[in-house]
C-alpha cells in the first residue's frame, strides 16, 4: 500500500476525523488529508478541517521497523518541551498510541505557514539574501545548544557523554543487521572511527539532522519559524551537532543536498570555516583541532541512515518513492567520510 492509498484509507473510515473531534481540533466538516512533499521516515500529512483550521500529523510507516527508529513519540516530546525558549517549534497539539486507530501511533502539530527550502544553494535569491539565511541558521544552533535541557524537561532524553563513540556503535550494529551490501569506505569508517576519538567532552541537547530542509522560514523575512523533524534528536555533543549540518560544504551539489564546488562567494554563502567561526565566536566552543573527524562521523552516520533508507526500500517499508535512489547515495557518502579520516590522520 502506498502512503497515498493509506491516507485516503485513513479518512474513509472516519477513526481519525472522530479522534481529532475528540481533541476538538476540528468541527462537524469532513477534514482533507494530503501527503505532504519530502520525507524519507516516518509520513508526514497535511490536515485541511476548514475555519483556517489546518494541522500537521506525522505517524510511524507500516510495516516491521528497525528497533528505536521513527520515534515520533520522542519528537512530540521534545518539540513541546522547547515550546516557549529560544529555539523556535511548532505547537504540539495531542499524540495518541492507539495503533488500533490509523494503524501506527501518530501526533498533531501546528501548521506553520512559512518557507520551505531544499536546495542549499537557495536559488533565485540576492546574495544578501543568502546570506542572512545561512546567519539565521547559525543563530538557531547556536540557541538549540544553549538550552538547558534539564531545565526544560529533557534531563532524561539521553544519557550523557560519549556519544559519539555510542552513535557509531549504534549505527555500525544497524549496518551490520542490513542484507543490503555495505561499500568499502563504510567498513573503514566502522573500523576506524572507535579507535580515534577526540579527547574531551561535553553535552547539550543536540537535534541530530539540522539542515536548511529542516527548517520552516518565515513567508518573507530570514527568520527560522519552526525546526522540524526531530526523530534523531537527543543529549549529545554540540560540534557532532554542527558538524553535521557543515557536511554540506564537503559534499557537491549535484550529489546530495550539499553545496560543495559551488562558487560560494558569489551566492553569497559564507565558506564553511566562516560558518563555523560563527558559531566559535556564539558559544566559546573550539571545533579547529579535530573538525575532520568530527565530518568523518558525520559523513558515516549520515552514510549509514541512508544505508537504513535503502534496506527499507528492500523491504518494502519507504515512506518515500525515491527511496532507491536515496539509498544509493550511501556509498559516496561514506567515501567523502573516509577522505575527511585521512585528512584527520594526516594533520
Amino acid at each position: 500500500m502506498t502512503v497515498q492509498q493509506q491516507a485516503r484509507l485513513d479518512l474513509a473510515d472516519g477513526a481519525l476525523a472522530s479522534y481529532l473531534r475528540q481533541q476538538r481540533l476540528i468541527g462537524s466538516a469532513s477534514p482533507q488529508l494530503r501527503v505532504l512533499a519530502g520525507g524519507q521516515s516516518n509520513p508526514t500529512f497535511l490536515i485541511s478541517a476548514g475555519e483556517g483550521r489546518d494541522y500537521v500529523l506525522r505517524k510511524k510507516p507500516p510495516g516491521t521497523l528497525i528497533a528505536s527508529a521513527h520515534a515520533i513519540d520522542r519528537e512530540f516530546r521534545v518539540m513541546k518541551a522547547l515550546g516557549g525558549t529560544g529555539v523556535p517549534v511548532p505547537r504540539m497539539l495531542a499524540y495518541c498510541d492507539d495503533v488500533g486507530l490509523i494503524g501506527t501511533p501518530f501526533y498533531v502539530m501546528e501548521y506553520l505557514r512559512g518557507r520551505s527550502f531544499m536546495d542549499q544553494a537557495l536559488p533565485g535569491m540576492q546574495a544578501s539574501e543568502r546570506a542572512a539565511i545561512y546567519r539565521e541558521m547559525n543563530r538557531v544552533i547556536v540557541a538549540l545548544h544553549a538550552v538547558n535541557y534539564a531545565a526544560v524537561g529533557l534531563a532524561d532524553y539521553g544519557r550523557e557523554g560519549n556519544y559519539i563513540g555510542r552513535q557509531i556503535a549504534r549505527w555500525s550494529r544497524q549496518c551490520e543487521a542490513s542484507s543490503v551490501p555495505l561499500n568499502a569506505s563504510m567498513r573503514r569508517l566502522m573500523d576506524w572511527l572507535p579507535g580515534n576519538l577526540p579527547p574531551g567532552d561535553e553535552t547539550t541537547l543536540v537535534h541530530g539532522d539540522y539542515r536548511l530542509d529542516n527548517l520552516i522560514f518565515h513567508a518573507s523575512e530570514p527568520r527560522v519559524i519552526g525546526v522540524l523533524d526531530w526523530e534523531l534528536s537527543t543529549l549529545g555533543h554540540p560540534l557532532a551537532d554542527l558538524a553535521y549540518q557543515c557536511m554540506a560544504w564537503r559534499i557537491p551539489h549535484d550529489l546530495w543536498r550539499g553545496i560543495g564546488g559551488l562558487d560560494l562567494a558569489s551566492l553569497g554563502i559564507p565558506p564553511e570555516g566562516q560558518y563555523v567561526a560563527w558559531y566559535e565566536l556564539a558559544t566559546g566552543r573550539s571545533a579547529a583541532q579535530h573538525w575532520d573527524f568530527y565530518m568523518a562521523y558525520n559523513l558515516f552516520r549520515m552514510a549509514a541512515i541512508l544505508h537504513g533508507i535503502a534496506q527499507r526500500a528492500a523491504d518494502g517499508n519507504a515512506a518515500a518513492q525515491d527511496a532507491v535512489e536515496t539509498g544509493r547515495k550511501a556509498g559516496p557518502l561514506a567515501d567523502l567520510g573516509w577522505q575527511a579520516a585521512q585528512r584527520y590522520m594526516a594533520r
